[in-house]
């Protein structure tokens, strides 16, 4: 066999949160190995909460991840309200909605525009756009600024949200606050089309490749799954209970990878913002929808680089979203309605999208309102073997790029799944 002889070697890959690696020998054309590597030290947070009153455990596993805190929290709350049989009000299920949605703008605009962007650009950080597309980089910031500061009138803070609690809220926010949210909301939606347009201008910058897989998340009848739901897979018809998710998951150990991979039907599954799309796109907004074809991205879309395309429709139905829950608490009035909370022995599931996927907690409390069991699957987890069967059919269908240009594409792979490879390790 005559070929390409090289050797990819990638330590610590850039724009991705985390450590990661990427190897590839190729040997006169013989392709000897393809690995992605986790090399991350394990991070304890099921131990850490075992032991702590019910109202410790939200707070603690929030920092499993300074990206996605908002969905660990609430993750974790509806886990420990189900298994104390705490139900919450309207008004606080769409307050968390909103926040929710937000924190998945906050992390969609801090991905496609700082981290994707200079794949798109073919440069090597963000800073080189601040002179060259200056008026793109100054929307990034402006859709980042507004999810960063809805963060703040409604969960308190930016990150690790410090109002909200099991049956509610410790603060909600005032009248005049979300009028101004509702109206910037509003405002933004237009943004996002400007956004959608640089980025289809990109869009032949991304590789054409296609791996068919199974897609995994979240359903709710008559809406874009997010907070609230049963789960879905694209390979299974109807739905299948948050009870039955371990099933689904299947977490198992490889010798590449500090963090437990996960596969349910086939060798492998993505979640995420395309898994979202191709499970849940009847249910996006009129104008994430428009956007969607403007981008080119139909259901069942099998190209692992469109995800960052899905997170751009994704930003336009969280606004829209919004911006209609945030009228609907205006037209009712806030009254910071908390549900009561009995202790007793129980145990419960939560799950809800974070913006890299599915998100499941699970908690066992005795008689005292103490943890004794907790589980947490996280959505890069569920990711890391979909990436390394993606390599592998991408390495012998693009070898003959190159090093620099198999490497490149490799790399811009990796950042399509926005992982989040520390939170993985858990």
């Amino acid at each position: 066999m005559s070929g390409p002889t090289l050797r990819i070697d990638v330590h610590h890959i850039t724009r991705v949160e985390g450590h990661g690696n990427i190897h590839v020998d190729i040997d006169n054309g013989e392709i000897r190995k393809i690995e992605w590597q986790v090399p991350e030290s394990p991070r304890f947070f099921e131990a850490m909460v075992i032991g702590r009153h019910y109202t410790e455990v939200a707070p603690i596993v929030s920092r499993i991840c300074g990206i996605c805190s908002i969905s660990h929290t609430f993750s974790s709350l509806r886990a420990t309200e189900e298994a104390l049989g705490v139900t919450i009000s309207e008004e606080c299920e769409e307050l968390r909605r909103i926040l929710l949605w937000a924190e998945i703008l906050q992390s969609h605009a801090l991905h496609i525009g700082y981290l994707a962007a200079p794949d798109f650009f073919k440069v090597s950080s963000v800073l080189p756009l601040v002179a060259s597309h200056r008026d793109t980089v100054l929307l990034i910031i402006k859709l980042h600024r507004l999810a960063n500061e809805t963060a703040d009138i409604i969960g308190g803070r930016t990150t690790h949200p410090i109002r909200t609690m099991v049956g509610g809220w410790t603060m909600v926010p005032k009248r005049k606050e979300l009028e101004a949210l509702k109206a910037r909301f509003e405002e933004a939606v237009e943004d996002t089309k400007k956004l959608a347009a640089v980025v289809a201008s990109c869009a032949p910058v991304l590789p054409d490749f296609t791996r068919e897989t199974e897609y995994i998340c979240l359903t709710e009848p008559g809406t874009y799954a997010h907070y609230l739901g049963m789960i879905k897979s694209s390979d299974v018809a109807g739905s299948i209970p948050l009870v039955d998710y371990r099933r689904v998951t299947n977490e198992y150990v490889v010798a590449q990878s500090t963090a437990k991979w996960a596969k349910f039907n086939r060798e492998s599954y993505m979640v995420g913002a395309l898994a979202r799309f191709n499970n849940n796109h009847e249910s996006l907004t009129p104008t994430a929808r428009s956007l969607a074809l403007q981008l080119g991205l139909e259901p069942n879309h099998d190209n692992p680089y469109f995800n960052t395309l899905a997170q751009v429709v994704e930003c336009a139905h969280a606004l829209e979203t919004s911006a209609t829950l945030a009228g609907r608490l205006i037209d009712r009035g806030l009254h910071g309605e908390n549900a009561p909370v009995t202790i007793r022995e129980g145990r419960g599931i939560g799950a809800v999208e974070a913006p890299r996927g599915i998100l499941f907690h699970e908690y066992g409390y005795d008689d005292r309102g103490i943890c004794r069991s907790a589980n947490c699957i996280i959505p890069t987890n569920q990711n890391h073997a979909n990436i390394q069967h993606d390599m592998e059919k991408l390495v012998p269908q693009f070898k003959d790029l190159g090093r620099e240009g198999l490497r490149f594409a490799l790399e811009m792979l990796v950042r399509a799944y926005d992982p989040c490879i520390s939170c993985s390790a858990h």
